[in-house]
């Protein structure tokens, strides 16, 4: 790869996603603390001891936000990829297949959609505990809604190519069609795609941990840090709006890399197929 034709804002949503991830992996050996170790005063500044200040029990800032960003990234990481297998797969099943199966599963999507998102995880997550496996899989089946129906239009209008018509003639199976045929051709706005649905992982994450629905204490991801310190604000800490930063961060350093690869690949199918 040739680190001179990246464009200068990819080149930095690349560094800024690689920086958060690499503090995420390696959090029990950056942070210097542990999570829940106070360290010094309510909201006290900066400080060597306390490079960020201390929160609203006077436990290290720094520390927290290194254990949030791993926290937060896991959860929506694997949401996302929950999402992406299971709207993918049924999405590409419902075009090759049609008739009745692609109604029954659309027909069950679009009534899922109809219901406000952020009400049907507050109601489903008021229910059962609030886990991270629980977190999990709301997330990545509310979030597989959008992927089918993505997957779905993509499918749809790759199905009636003449290589997919030949492999049904041939007496290929559905799955082989969708795996061999359907998804090597999907990938370029999938991709994309995918950037988008892990933004709104994060984001829905720290929404519903704002709410207090979310990672519970004494874990914390970056959107339950902003709800434990946003009373800060109206004394000038910045304890609420740090870890309100990383999100936006990380929300914009993902979607300029997002950006990036669609155009990449578009440019490069373009390319072969001028050829």
């Amino acid at each position: 790869m040739d680190w001179r034709r990246i464009p200068l804002s990819a080149l930095i949503g690349l560094v800024l996603t690689l920086v958060i991830v690499f503090i995420a992996v390696f959090a029990p050996w950056i942070a210097p603390y542990a999570t829940g170790t106070v360290v010094g005063d309510v909201w006290a500044p900066m400080s060597d001891k306390a490079l960020l200040g201390t929160d609203n029990l006077g436990r290290d800032l720094f520390s927290r936000m290194v254990h949030g960003a791993r926290v937060t990234l896991m959860i929506a990481g694997a949401a996302t990829a929950l999402s992406f297998t299971m709207g993918s797969i049924l999405g590409f099943v419902a075009a090759v297949s049609g008739g009745r199966l692609d109604q029954f599963l659309s027909r069950t999507v679009d009534l899922m959609m109809s219901i406000p998102t952020l009400i049907l995880a507050l109601v489903v997550l008021s229910v059962l505990p609030s886990s991270v496996t629980v977190l999990v899989l709301v997330l990545g089946f509310l979030d597989s809604t959008r992927v089918f129906r993505l997957a779905r239009a993509v499918a749809v209008d790759i199905a009636v190519m003449d290589y997919v018509e030949a492999a049904r003639l041939r007496g290929e199976k559905t799955a082989w069609i969708v795996f061999s045929e359907i998804l090597p051709n999907a990938l370029t706005p999938l991709v994309s795609e995918l950037g988008l649905r892990f933004i709104f992982a994060v984001l829905f994450l720290s929404g519903l941990s704002f709410l207090g629905l979310g990672v519970q204490p004494p874990d914390a991801d970056w959107g339950a840090m902003v709800r434990e310190n946003k009373e800060g604000i109206v004394f000038g800490v910045p304890a609420a709006l740090i870890p309100a930063a990383a999100i936006g961060v990380l929300t914009i350093s993902v979607n300029l890399v997002a950006d990036w690869v669609l155009t990449r690949t578009s440019s490069l199918k373009g390319g072969r197929g001028n050829g």
